[in-house]
């Protein structure tokens, strides 16, 4: 089956809401199978209890004993990494954890009459039965990566381990090993080799060795399994995806200034049962993002937020979307039952009113003369219009600009400069002496209008270099058609205003000290000033989400998304991309 298909059988599912009173069950029955894991490991690893060994080795080889707890150790490990997609209602997850509480139940009475803690694995296998019904989610979207992230997270917890079981297992060692030995005794024993340690008993030495096995052969199939199943892109645009939203921008992508970044190529998208209508997102961190108004005509838009919803349902992710309008605001809570939060401010320019007359645009003025008088020229161009080598010309030193390692932007972000297919977006460029100093880089905002998607410049620019640049840009508006155009989102936009106005009360007086400082990391004042310059029209984006408890995750996921946070294994993909693009 193939992806597009998937998503479609899974949305066509349209899993329930859960009852309010049992939304906290998975995060219950994930807690008490992490704990059950725990005890397993723990209690395999522990020496044994001397009665209950002797009554059970009547009945049962002594080796078929060490066997079952080599299993258990396995099984608790197993169920720990189990915890976290239980949490999140998958279905897989619920199947394995009822299978593993079930064995480990077993496992408990043949590797020592352990009947309290089979007791608890009954317990747990009890209540993820009757609660079956809560875990309803699908499998996520998934790529290769996990396996080499897995293998090395499971050999740095079986090395752990296997030191642990040494240690508590001093008493049957020969003499007191190294800590050097005690490490390669375990990396032996993962492999089925005898390490340099010595053993009192030989069941001593076959119990190790059979636990030190066993965690070698986990490793070694789970790594296996993740990198032999079938691989799906997390998020992709998929070429008759793309092509179905390009005909919906060309009917409606007058409505919002951030129906083009939908076209962003690592973002999915799903459509209205129509077609008349699509919502794109990402899902990052057990959240599905989505950005913008939903494109297309508004009438169909209830049905691609339903979509939304029921797909977001059948994988338990928690929907929400970033940088909304009013209209798609009041939408978005109607249907899809969420709340919505002033979010900031988009600044927007009336090309037919905009002047560079009057004290208020002082500022900018003398900034644009004085990086005139420096020798710096400027020129707007479409993309369509220019050759490949002055795309090249550009990218090239746009890229080496870039403040941070990884490319920002998620919501207001197209993430690609030159694209054959972009060719109605606008390039201005600023050079002096023949050499470039500084790019802007507009998407298309219906047939009228342009909405900022870059803005990079030589770090040894003269500064106002950007100021010139937006004013040749409205400059040769008209000529282009052009009536309007969005610059920067400002984020936080009123409170910074008002908490700056006299007779501010002190919470607002806080709330904007508050975010002065963390100005210092993420440019919240700066920005908002910037636009400020040019007297924009402010337009209000929301926030839109489905409880006040939810919000933590979406604000991390929303960093996330627009890589002020880049965690290990997303650093390595876009590095990998990166390269690829390159070449």
């Amino acid at each position: 089956m193939t992806a597009d298909a998937d998503r479609a059988a899974q949305t066509d599912a349209g899993v329930a809401a859960p009852p309010r009173l049992l939304r906290g069950v998975p995060t219950a029955i994930a807690a008490a199978t992490v704990t059950l894991g725990v005890v397993d490991v723990l209690d395999s690893l522990a020496p044994e209890r001397a009665a209950r060994l002797h009554d059970l080795t009547k009945v049962v080889p002594l080796g078929v004993a060490q066997g079952a707890s080599a299993a258990t150790v396995v099984a608790g490990l197993l169920l720990i990494m189990l915890g976290q997609s239980l949490r999140r209602r998958k279905r897989r997850a619920w199947r394995g954890a009822l299978v593993l509480s079930a064995l480990t139940m077993v496992l408990h009475v043949v590797k020592g009459l352990d009947v309290e803690e089979a007791l608890l694995s009954l317990l747990l296998t009890v209540l993820l039965v009757a609660l079956s019904g809560q875990f309803y989610a699908a499998g996520d979207p998934r790529t290769r990566l996990r396996a080499p992230v897995t293998f090395i997270a499971m050999v740095i917890v079986s090395f752990g381990l296997g030191y642990l079981l040494l240690t508590l297992r001093g008493s049957s060692l020969i003499g007191s090993p190294s800590a050097a030995a005690r490490f390669t005794e375990i990396a032996y024993g993962m492999i089925g080799v005898s390490g340099p340690i010595h053993f009192r008993t030989d069941g001593a030495s076959d119990f190790v060795y059979a636990v030190l096995f066993a965690l070698g052969g986990a490793t070694v199939l789970t790594t296996a399994y993740l990198a032999l199943r079938p691989a799906e892109p997390v998020s992709s645009l998929s070429s008759a995806e793309e092509a179905r939203l390009r005909e919906l921008l060309a009917r409606h992508g007058e409505r919002d200034s951030l129906g083009y970044f939908a076209l962003r190529r690592d973002k999915a998208v799903v459509f209205s049962p129509t077609g008349k209508a699509a919502v794109s997102y990402r899902v990052v961190s057990g959240v599905m993002l989505a950005s913008g108004d939903p494109i297309g005509d508004p009438e169909a838009w209830p049905g691609a937020i339903h979509e939304f919803v029921a797909l977001s349902r059948s994988h338990a992710w928690v929907p929400a979307v970033m940088g909304c309008s009013e209209q798609g605001g009041e939408v978005w809570v109607r249907e899809a039952e969420l709340r919505a939060l002033e979010l900031g401010d988009e600044a927007v320019i009336d090309i037919a009113d905009f002047t560079l007359e009057g004290r208020a645009m002082r500022n900018v003025r003398q900034m644009v003369s004085r990086v005139e008088r420096a020798g710096y020229v400027t020129e707007v161009h479409r993309v369509g219009d220019m050759p490949a080598s002055q795309i090249t010309d550009i990218r090239r030193p746009a890229a080496a600009w870039r403040g941070a390692e990884t490319e920002r932007g998620f919501s207001m972000a197209l993430g690609r400069f030159g694209d054959p297919r972009d060719t109605d977006c606008v390039a201005v460029t600023a050079h002096r002496d023949g050499r470039l100093a500084a790019v802007l880089h507009f998407v298309p905002w219906g047939m009228d209008g342009l909405s900022l998607e870059l803005m990079r410049r030589d770090r040894n620019a003269d500064p106002g270099l950007n100021e010139l640049m937006i004013l040749a840009a409205i400059r040769a508006a008209p000529e282009m058609g052009i009536s309007r155009l969005s610059l920067n989102f400002s984020a936080f936009r009123s409170a910074l205003e008002r908490g700056a106005r006299l007779g501010a009360g002190p919470v607002l007086r806080f709330w904007r000290a508050l975010l002065l400082g963390v100005s210092r990391w993420f440019q919240i004042e700066s920005l908002y000033r910037f636009n400020a310059k040019f007297r924009p029209i402010w337009e209000p984006r929301f926030i839109c989400y489905p409880g006040a408890g939810d919000i933590p995750r979406i604000a991390l996921a929303a960093l996330e998304a627009e890589a002020f946070i880049v965690w290990p294994k997303q650093w390595l993909a876009i590095r990998k991309a990166r390269r690829l693009r390159v070449g």
